[in-house]
């Protein structure tokens, strides 16, 4: 039931004994049942699901020519980078159509890195194909280590095609039209300013969202909406209605870029038509050809057809080493989904470096039955755990700063060595 909490109901680690009670009391004073085996603490949920992740990276995986990786970098505060491998067999999955799914895939890779660089990523693709045998393809977004190490590792083994995430590339096609347009840089200062002239106001409903930090140009939808959507209500009020000069006074600076708005919509109508289209059928050797026939009726038309063209050329690239028939995945998206997945599972936790709740990724992927609950519990010891969490984690940012704002004496904990150190934070956390 914990784990069914966590994994389906999306309930945090420290609420599950929380709500088990709850459900427990209500059986007993509604149905007169009593439950015994009560979750008396959040960390024995906490140790359950770190088992199941465990078991399910460590299980065996069946050695096939078929088999398709997803890979990307995941960081948080610290130095460290963990690299992520995730896979599926084309012969298991039927993802055309839908595009890939959480439960389609397996971890097959959860490796913390100090130094990630191209040659570690390719050696730890060579460690999961020893598991797997040498994958059909490998997607990434291109980040400049990933891109190495998987050059490296399709040079050894000529048969693993290399493809890039249509995502990633359609953004770096509208940051290129974006980041080069006077207007856009104005509208984003604009779009900043009215944010904090409406909050405090009546028409705090009219608040627009806020341009991500990070892959902002994969993100632009929300924003480009909201503009279209602002400057119609601000055109059907009504020049005698009362609100009418403080709508002017706020967003009636929208009116000087209409006709830039309708450029933005169609280069991102354009772009999202491409990202949706291989989504939803993959790549193919007439894959291309196909796209055509989805694109808008503004990207027949300067100036969103010269990003179509790109688009369009992209696709026929990325599909012209494929073999007749075959129809391979060209959109990582699913992979950044299981990412959100784990980062709402850490919740506060995200913010302060990786921690054993890494081993909890692999478990958010399948559907476990309790037959399989139970099984890889009784495989899987604790001290497997604890095991993992020393080589690949070390002493974490979290237990760094426990130690750092301890109560001892500036003194001692200057004259510990490195491996007292970590023994007594391994301790202190219940790892050791």
């Amino acid at each position: 039931m914990t784990c069914r909490l966590v994994f389906e109901g999306g309930v945090s680690l420290r609420s599950v004994p929380r709500v088990v009670q709850s459900f427990v009391a209500w059986l007993r004073s509604e149905l007169g049942l009593t439950l015994s085996g009560m979750v008396r603490h959040w960390s024995t949920g906490r140790w359950w699901l770190l088992r199941l992740g465990y078991a399910a990276l460590t299980e065996r995986k069946t050695v096939a020519e078929d088999w398709v990786y997803l890979i990307d970098h995941t960081v948080q505060i610290g130095p460290q980078k963990c690299l992520l491998v995730l896979g599926f067999r084309l012969s298991e999955v039927r993802w055309e159509g839908r595009g890939l799914r959480h439960r389609d895939l397996q971890a097959l890779a959860v490796v913390p890195m100090m130094h990630a660089t191209g040659k570690a990523v390719e050696t730890e693709l060579e460690v999961a194909a020893g598991r797997t045998g040498v994958p059909r393809a490998i997607l990434s977004d291109r980040g400049t280590d990933v891109k190495t190490g998987v050059e490296g590792y399709c040079h050894a083994h000529p048969q693993t095609a290399m493809i890039y995430d249509i995502a990633h590339k359609a953004a770096c096609l509208l940051k290129q039209r974006f980041e080069h347009d006077l207007r856009w840089v104005m509208f984003v200062k604009h779009l900043g300013q009215t944010k904090f002239r409406l909050q405090q106001t009546e028409l705090a409903y009219l608040v627009g969202p806020s341009l991500r930090p990070k892959a902002r140009y994969m993100n632009l939808g929300p924003v480009l909406r909201w503009a279209r959507l602002t400057l119609g209500i601000l055109d059907r009020t009504p020049a005698t209605a009362p609100q009418r000069p403080r709508l002017e006074e706020k967003i009636g600076w929208l009116r000087d870029y209409r006709e830039a708005l309708e450029i933005w919509l169609g280069y991102y109508g354009t772009a999202q038509t491409a990202v949706h289209f291989v989504r939803r059928h993959g790549l193919y050797q007439h894959a291309a050809r196909d796209l055509t026939a989805e694109w808008p009726a503004q990207a027949r038309h300067a100036p969103s057809s010269k990003l179509a063209e790109e688009l369009h050329a992209f696709v026929a690239e990325q599909s012209q080493s494929l073999r007749p028939g075959e129809r391979l995945p060209g959109s990582t998206e699913v992979l950044e989904s299981c990412q959100g997945k784990w980062k709402a599972l850490e919740r506060q936790q995200a913010m302060q470096g990786f921690t054993g709740l890494l081993l909890a990724l692999p478990a958010l992927l399948r559907d476990w039955s309790n037959q399989q609950i139970l099984e890889s519990l009784r495989r899987v010891p604790t001290r497997a755990v604890r095991a993992w969490c020393r080589q690949y984690l070390g002493v974490t940012t979290t237990a760094q700063r426990r130690l750092a704002y301890s109560p001892q004496s500036s003194v001692n904990k200057s004259q510990m060595n490195t491996n007292d150190c970590q023994g007594r934070l391994f301790v202190s956390l219940g790892l050791g």
